[in-house]
């Protein structure tokens, strides 16, 4: 069991896309693997770049494969975008989101302004996200929101996310076709920025030394987690592959082939 080698350990920050399910099939037995890891005492948290659904509709899905959390377990990167806007602008904002209803409805409750997608003049923000209606009318809009003065967010730059189909275009393909059509790089919230983990660990109560960060995406989980300064593990069920792992620096603490092997073996 994992906490028979790694004593120290008191939460768990999980990522859900390619290590706890690839689209509609979970990875593993859900419900025994969370069972085992309440046996161990660990405390639980999610954080996740993904920002086409917002936390209800999570819980629904952890729900569906039988997994009980709380709606204060779950950290995305749109609920930190929408923090981040939050501190940084008035709530007059303007904000024209490439992203799904989902993201929009979660910027229209926060109380700012939605635009839609029939030529806006002008906005304080482009907020961009994984679009899977994504077309031409919503790049020129971005780009040329962008170069007009609004300011430039993505929640994350994922390139690919996993599915029973193979990698498929996340956030960051979308996000890179902004950056091109308005010349301009974005802020970006999301992983491998520290703020979804420090925002995980705050939750949880537990120190970065106590944290373990499990991932399958070197590049955003491995390297938040390592950002946020937390012990890390790699999972092969998603993203980044097994040779990527062993090249990458620093090492992930553990390499594991999925959720289930990091936990029992």
């Amino acid at each position: 069991m994992l906490t028979d080698h790694y004593t120290k350990i008191r939460g768990l920050i999980l990522d859900m896309d390619g290590v706890l399910w690839h689209d509609k099939e979970p990875i593993g037995n859900l419900p025994e693997i969370f069972d085992a890891i309440s046996r161990m005492g660990l405390k639980v948290t999610f954080a996740t770049n993904n920002a086409t659904k917002n936390i209800d509709e999570l819980l629904h899905k952890l729900a569906n494969f039988g997994v009980n959390a709380q709606a204060e377990q779950i950290v995305t990167s749109a609920t930190a975008a929408l923090s981040y806007i939050s501190r940084h602008y008035p709530p007059s904002s303007k904000i024209y989101v490439v992203g799904t209803d989902s993201l929009r409805e979660q910027v229209r409750t926060k109380g700012f302004t939605v635009l839609d997608d029939a030529k806006p003049t002008s906005a304080d923000i482009v907020l961009v996200a994984l679009d899977t209606d994504i077309n031409y009318r919503k790049l020129a809009n971005a780009g040329l929101l962008i170069r007009a003065g609004a300011h430039f967010i993505a929640t994350n730059t994922d390139t690919t996310y996993p599915t029973p189909y193979g990698l498929l275009p996340g956030a960051g393909t979308v996000v890179a076709a902004v950056a091109a059509a308005s010349g301009q790089e974005p802020i970006v919230i999301g992983k491998p920025q520290p703020t979804l983990f420090n925002q995980a660990m705050e939750i949880m109560g537990t120190q970065p030394d106590e944290t373990l960060c499990v991932g399958d995406r070197l590049e955003t989980d491995v390297l938040g987690g390592q950002n946020a300064g937390c012990m890390t593990a790699f999972v092969l069920s998603g993203a980044s592959t097994l040779e990527q792992a062993q090249a990458w620096q620093p090492q992930p603490i553990i390499i594991a082939k999925d959720l289930s092997s990091l936990i029992y073996d």
